[in-house]
């Protein structure tokens, strides 16, 4: 174990989490989630990997359940048959059997991208499939994700308080929109070393990097495109959260600052997935706009946010043919990003990825086996037709959660968790590498599942109101 300059921060917020218990630590908790360059220590026994400072919140956090009263049996009950816990708990059974079995079954059948620190020593190549490192750290990365699910469903349904979950998202949010600035100004005035105690995972930090001479934004990420893939998940909630009829001017500033950094992330593949979430919003409400009790603001936004987004194309066609900066600006960023080498190269993963799902008989290599740069390919390839079924099934609950508990708050709040998720779910269809959708998205999944339960529970008188 190797003890890194953000090894103390780790060690104090789990300490917080201790003592103040997870009610009261869960803003400090959620205020981890966008410090994805920050290690708790590293690994060098197991290949260099990194245990970042959320993944030891995360196993604190659902530790402190485990270790409450009941907590056991509480966590069972959020996997009731045919709820998200129950095919989540399948899902991660199955990704135990395939990812310790398949690369031993099926090892030199086919070649992969491996994920393997070892094979990337000298770049990503393609190696025969056999068992590695990236196994275990892809399987314990997704068991992560599964317990941060169970630890905020229990939480949220014995104490389901929309207060409470606004006030987890809301410290996410200001951490992450202050860290991008923060990153910015370092960036600008050369004292970049101020942010390397919260870059010490063991992982390559592009924060250096610019375009065109602007520097791309990475806050607490390595990167811009995990920057713009958080950005995005916050962006969903917070839009969804207001356009269901809450009215707050902090949400309306909340999702001003998640857009304004998404935008200025400068991540192709955030501002593809941006417009591929927001027609996704647009064809949703197209549809329930058919019914009667769609909220008048959703209606609105849809109105005017179809007419805004037809004079923002006219005006970036036009831009884009008469002033060079901007033509320049977007073919760099989205027109021949396809054409560039890493464009290239993210088509090959993809092609061997879908190779490797056939030649594994449909069944998958294995978590960490496969390199892909498509959450989709990354599953198939990863897990088979069986992984691929139960991650649809698991998907498929959470988005169809009871959203009426009677606390139109709440359900407003409900409302915005899901489409964070769904954000972050059209993000990883462009660019995700493996089939974990990373913490945060089962936090908010795992958030849902909790109020959504609990709000039925106070609405029919089970357990007391605590808003």
């Amino acid at each position: 174990m190797q003890f890194v300059s953000s090894t103390l921060i780790a060690l104090i917020v789990c300490g917080v989490l201790i003592w103040r218990g997870p009610y009261k630590g869960m803003a400090l908790f959620w205020a981890m989630t966008p410090l994805g360059a920050a290690a708790a220590f590293n690994l060098p026994a197991a290949g260099g990997a990194s245990i970042l400072l959320l993944d030891l919140a995360t196993l604190t956090l659902f530790a402190l359940l485990c270790l409450t009263p009941y907590g056991l049996a509480r966590i069972a009950g959020a996997m009731r048959p045919w709820q998200p816990g129950f095919w989540l708990l399948l899902l991660l059974v199955y990704s135990i059997v395939a990812t310790l079995f398949f690369p031993r079954l099926f090892a030199g059948q086919t070649e992969v991208f491996s994920l393997s620190r070892a094979a990337n020593d000298g770049g990503i190549i393609s190696v025969p499939l056999r068992p590695t490192n990236g196994n275990l750290t892809q399987l314990f990365r997704i068991l992560l994700g599964g317990m941060a699910f169970y630890a905020m469903a229990v939480l949220f349904r014995m104490r389901p308080s929309a207060d409470l979950a606004l006030k987890a998202v809301g410290a996410a949010t200001v951490v992450h929109v202050g860290m991008g600035w923060l990153d910015i100004l370092t960036g600008m005035t050369g004292t970049t070393f101020l942010l390397e105690p919260l870059r010490s995972a063991n992982y390559a930090m592009l924060f250096e990097h610019r375009l065109m001479g602007i520097k791309r934004m990475v806050g607490g990420f390595p990167e811009a495109s995990s920057f713009g893939y958080f950005s995005l998940g916050l962006f969903g909630f917070w839009l969804l959260y207001w356009i269901n009829g809450t009215h707050s001017k902090r949400a309306g500033f909340a999702l001003i600052m998640t857009g304004i950094v998404l935008l200025r992330s400068t991540s192709s593949s955030a501002y593809v997935a941006l417009v591929a979430f927001l027609m996704t919003l647009a064809l949703w409400h197209m549809v329930a706009g058919l019914k009667p009790d769609v909220p008048r603001r959703a209606a609105t936004a849809l109105i005017f946010g179809t007419m805004a987004a037809w004079f923002l194309a006219i005006a970036i066609f036009a831009a884009y043919h008469m002033v060079e900066p901007v033509t320049a600006y977007l073919d760099r960023t989205l027109f021949d990003k396809l054409d560039s080498q890493s464009g290239v190269e993210r088509m090959s993963w993809n092609a061997q990825a879908w190779e490797n799902f056939i030649d594994t008989g449909m069944l998958g290599a294995g978590l960490g086996s496969v390199r892909a740069s498509n959450w989709l390919l990354a599953v198939l390839a990863s897990l088979g037709v069986i992984g691929t079924a139960l991650w649809a099934l698991f998907l498929g609950a959470t988005l169809r959660l009871s959203r009426r508990t009677g606390d139109p708050r709440r359900d407003a709040v409900i409302k915005g968790l899901k489409a964070g998720g769904l954000a972050m779910l059209v993000s990883g269809m462009l660019t995700l590498a493996t089939p974990d959708l990373g913490i945060t998205f089962f936090l908010m999944a795992g958030m849902a599942a909790g109020l959504s339960r609990g709000g039925m529970l106070v609405r029919y008188g089970h357990i007391d109101p605590v808003d």
